[in-house]
């Protein structure tokens, strides 16, 4: 009987002197991770949207719905409304888009480019620089516009 009153006494004091050492974990938290993981996502999700060409132009609204993506970077062509032309950020002079949009071209397996003009761009404008595009080799050309625009077919006009 009395060995039984030392085991516990050794398991008393075993149990005492344990909870002061710290032990190694044998399983792996996860929590952190999945909160850095979310965090990303977040940012990414924010940052994703202003990764497209950043020239500042009020598009027209129209109730056409989007083109459907493609595997290489789409060329962007922008008319702002104070006349100036960029292809993709870089701004080109009228008189040298032609030559550039064929080097260009000549460049790219993809005939496709949008083009951005801003509202206050005149119809002529845009119609000169989408004969541009046309002789410079792209034959698949995006009007960019927003959403939300009126729709022709509803009673009230919008």
């Amino acid at each position: 009987m009395g060995a039984g009153g030392i085991q516990r006494d050794q398991n008393a004091r075993g149990r005492r002197q344990r909870r002061g050492r710290a032990r190694p974990m044998a399983e792996i938290n996860v929590t952190p991770f999945v909160d850095v993981m979310l965090v990303l996502l977040i940012i990414f999700m924010v940052a994703a949207p202003l990764m497209t060409v950043g020239v500042p132009v009020e598009l027209p609204k129209t109730a056409a719905d989007a083109l459907p993506g493609e595997p290489e970077e789409p060329l962007t062509l922008t008319m702002t409304a104070e006349g100036e032309v960029l292809i993709q950020k870089t701004p080109v002079p009228r008189d040298r888009l032609l030559g550039r949009l064929r080097a260009i071209a000549a460049e790219r397996s993809s005939d496709r480019v949008y083009l951005r003009a801003d509202g206050a761009v005149p119809y002529a404008q845009v119609m000169e620089v989408m004969g541009a595009l046309n002789r410079g080799g792209f034959t698949n050309i995006g009007l960019v516009t927003d959403t939300g625009g009126p729709e022709l077919d509803s009673p009230d006009g919008g």
